[in-house]
């Protein structure tokens, strides 16, 4: 006798489903059809677009472990296994058939805002949180209010205040970088904006520039994050305008504080090349979904996260005020939006 098995009567198949699913679209692409009107053709499908952001970290991927070894892929590892498991959980849960691919995107991105020595449990921890509370919790992708990779940052960020501050070490400094290294340096060191904060001393401009310097894994060199940015613009993944507004206000911002007391201020090009202002600018803020639709909504929306990002770096004890600025502000997204939609039509508003 021959007996068939059906995998889709076993509970456990509804989580695995999605994660065969997606793996079968990501090397074969989506083989489904429209069967009615609208048929729109693009050059670019979702899949895609998330595949030409986590493109366009390689470089900041490279640098970190150049700079700091090899642990810093077992912490990319652990936020895509966690990350991406919590993701299979909740499509079985709602018996989807693929795992959304925001999430290969976020794991990247939260592994690279954290510190090199962070231990492999916080990393864990935090994009679990990231993902249940930064994103499932409001309905998955797409509906998430916050970014779920600054979420989680935070997160870890209070819940683990001495182990998470610990994690700043040294760069490697030999020719072969951290490729032959776990880790590059067990000695912890302050950040530039710490060691500014604590002291008045300036980081030269070259150290800042090259990524030679204690950070977070990928916020360190900056021509790979710049390199990064210009293959999203060219690809029309990323807006100019959010970048633009953002660090044209954070500078403007900067300057005038510096101009004000040169002492107890930074000059602009200490903060506009410290800590995850510049990776910030170019993958986190640009968002497309906790952060403005329209035109004027993306001017709006940088230009306070630069306010809000020199106010907590200048006045008060956090040295790392991005991340804040953009919680804060993926909150009134959704306003910005209904604002610029008010006054836009407002002209409209007896007609007929």
């Amino acid at each position: 006798m021959k007996f068939a098995v059906n995998y889709k009567s076993i509970p456990e198949y509804r989580f695995i489903k999605p994660i065969a699913g997606s793996i079968k679209t990501f090397f074969f692409g989506d083989t489904r059809k429209a069967v009615c009107a609208p048929f729109i053709k693009d050059n670019i499908d979702l899949k895609r677009y998330m595949v030409f952001v986590l493109i366009a970290l390689m470089p900041s991927v490279l640098a970190g472990v150049y700079f700091f070894g090899l642990r810093v892929l077992a912490v990319i590892a652990v936020s895509y296994v966690f990350g991406v498991g919590a993701e299979a959980v909740f499509a079985g849960l709602r018996r989807q058939d693929e795992i959304h691919e925001g999430a290969f995107v976020t794991c990247m991105l939260y592994a690279l805002i954290l510190p090199p020595a962070i231990p492999l449990w916080i990393a864990a921890s935090g994009i679990l949180f990231a993902t249940v509370f930064g994103k499932e919790i409001f309905g998955g992708t797409g509906k998430n209010i916050f970014n779920p990779a600054m979420a989680g940052r935070i997160f870890v960020a209070f819940a683990y205040p001495a182990d998470v501050s610990g994690g700043w070490v040294y760069p490697a400094d030999n020719i072969f970088g951290g490729f032959g290294l776990w880790l590059s340096d067990a000695l912890t060191g302050a950040t530039p904006l710490m060691e500014f904060k604590d002291s008045g001393l300036l980081t030269s401009l070259n150290k800042l520039l090259s990524g030679a310097i204690p950070g977070a894994i990928g916020e360190t060199c900056k021509p790979a994050i710049i390199l990064g940015g210009l293959f999203l613009l060219v690809t029309k993944i990323a807006d100019w305008r959010t970048t633009t507004a953002f660090l044209v206000s954070a500078s403007a911002g900067f300057a005038v504080a510096h101009f004000a007391d040169p002492v107890r201020f930074a000059p602009v090009w200490m903060h506009m090349f410290s800590g995850g202002l510049l990776f910030v600018s170019v993958f986190m803020i640009t968002d497309p979904v906790t952060s403005p639709l329209t035109s004027a909504g993306k001017w709006v929306f940088g230009s306070i996260c630069g306010i809000i990002t020199v106010l907590i770096r200048s006045f008060t004890g956090y040295t790392e005020g991005v991340m804040f600025a953009v919680i804060i502000m993926n909150v009134f997204a959704p306003l910005i939006d209904q604002a610029v939609f008010a006054c836009k039509f407002r002209e409209n508003k007896y007609a007929g």
